[in-house]
């Protein structure tokens, strides 16, 4: 990586020297997700063990976390039972538990075994809650406090115990029947007199999700509300764990990528693009190409049903590609509009009509600029030869232009073209709005129903539309 602070030679050369001064110094500048990085290119795993042998838990435990998901499997077959308890002791138990789940199961049975058993009880909670959901990302390590603690009190008791937690930024505060009744941002706590409650200083406004909520839901609210981290609540309301910023952020990524590549019709990848095999990448591109083969069906039988038209105005056939391309592009804009809306929450299927009027006075005035320019543009065209008009038998070069008849099919055709053009514009970026709203009305992802349908409802509308109006025009 061009951008990384450490080289996997210069980690090999410090490990094979025995370095273990300079392995741990790099450990103290070095971002771990870098060194991980340079690591993950190391052939002998026993190299990266000798890191973790050398290199204090308290570094090693981020750094055992951003290996690959193959690395690690192959590290945790190699090491003893005692090596790999210390390792898993240091890991924080959400970053723990999605390491289980990109390992094998014999791999998981052994890494269970040796974690205490409490603490096997909290990562099986978590491995059962369902995938997406705000259960299957949250935390059990954080601080919480009872409200009739004193500011004192509090900070003595992160003192003890806040090392261990994913974040001590926010604390969420519980009354004496264990219900969560405020939080409080560790600087307010800081600034706050001695002998001052929490109960008095804390925020009672606070927002929670339930434990089955969807994870981009959690991640908006925690964007919404500018939140470091969010309490996750059971069914009786009960404070079980907590969302960090830290996992949001990975929500974001996640969903980002699989919106991105729904819109490109790509099944999402489980791994990263270097991760992920050839053949793994063919299956996921094969089944929508294969889809918009089949769909790509009804245009060619409007084509087949025009055919003789086609042969009577030859020239009517150069412009079908332009058609076609137009209408996608603009709907397209639209489309990529909608599924960001619709994903960032800043609008919901309710305020459809709204929507769908801005849109059309601007899907509208967009169709009338792209058929002015189309007409000039494509008269230009067949004046130059760039497209001959057979029909008029002639262009600038063979000196036959200026007459009234060639003028007149050059007209006819231009103005054939552009007309079609903006109505396939308005009626693409029309779909474009009903598509990805139909979508989310009825729970469905927009970014992968709407790229397909849009193609062919605009590529069978635009060619309906022209070849019916060049049945007017040209008389066919």
């Amino acid at each position: 990586m061009e951008n990384r602070l450490i080289s996997t030679e210069q980690i090999e050369k410090l490990i094979d020297g025995k370095k273990i001064a300079e392995i741990r110094q790099i450990f103290e500048v070095v971002p771990s997700i870098d060194i991980a990085e340079a690591c993950a290119e190391i052939e002998d795993p026993k190299k990266i063990i000798f890191i973790l042998k050398t290199v204090k838990s308290e570094y090693t435990a981020e750094f055992f976390t951003e290996l690959p998901s193959e690395v690690k499997e192959e590290i945790i077959r190699l090491m003893s039972d005692d090596q790999l308890a210390d390792i898993l002791e240091s890991q924080f138990t959400d970053d723990l538990v999605d390491d289980l789940e990109e390992l094998p199961a014999n791999v998981v049975t052994r890494v269970l075994k040796n974690v205490p058993k409490e603490r096997r009880a909290t990562i099986n909670r978590l491995l059962n809650y369902k995938e997406d959901s705000a259960g299957s990302i949250m935390t059990t390590e954080f601080v919480a406090l009872l409200s009739d603690m004193t500011a004192d009190e509090a900070i003595a008791n992160i003192r003890k115990t806040g090392q261990n937690k994913e974040t001590i930024y926010t604390i969420f505060i519980m009354d004496r029947q264990r219900n969560l009744v405020g939080t409080l941002d560790l600087d307010d706590l800081i600034f706050a007199k001695g002998d001052e409650k929490l109960e008095n200083i804390m925020n009672r406004d606070f927002v929670t999700v339930q434990v089955n909520d969807d994870e981009e839901n959690v991640a908006n609210l925690v964007k919404r509300y500018d939140l470091n981290a969010i309490a996750v609540l059971n069914n009786d309301g009960r404070l079980i764990g907590v969302i960090t910023i830290d996992d949001i952020v990975d929500v974001i990524e996640k969903e980002t990528t699989e919106d991105i590549s729904k819109m490109q019709l790509v099944t999402p990848l489980e791994d990263s693009y270097l991760e992920t095999s050839p053949l793994k990448m063919a299956k996921k591109c094969v089944p929508w190409i294969v889809v918009l083969l089949i769909l790509g069906t009804f245009s060619s039988m409007v084509l087949s049903i025009f055919e003789e038209r086609i042969t009577l105005v030859p020239i009517l056939a150069a412009f079908i590609p332009v058609l076609m391309d137009t209408g996608g592009n603009a709907g397209g804009q639209t489309i990529a509009l909608m599924i960001r809306g619709l994903a960032l929450q800043e609008f919901t299927p309710k305020a459809f009509w709204k929507i769908i009027r801005k849109e059309a006075i601007s899907a509208a005035i967009i169709a009338v600029c792209v058929g002015i320019f189309a007409c000039l543009w494509f008269t230009i065209e067949q004046y130059t030869g760039i497209v001959s008009n057979s029909a008029a038998n002639g262009n600038i070069w063979q000196g036959n232009c200026w007459t009234a008849d060639y003028f007149f099919s050059v007209i006819k055709v231009s103005g054939l073209v552009a007309m079609t053009l903006s109505i396939g514009v308005f009626i693409s970026k029309m779909v474009a709005v009903l598509l990805p709203m139909g979508a989310a009305a009825i729970k469905k992802d927009p970014a992968i129903v709407s790229q397909p349908l849009l193609t062919t409802i605009v590529d069978v509308t635009s060619l309906l539309i022209y070849f019916g109006f060049a049945a007017i025009v040209f008389n066919i």
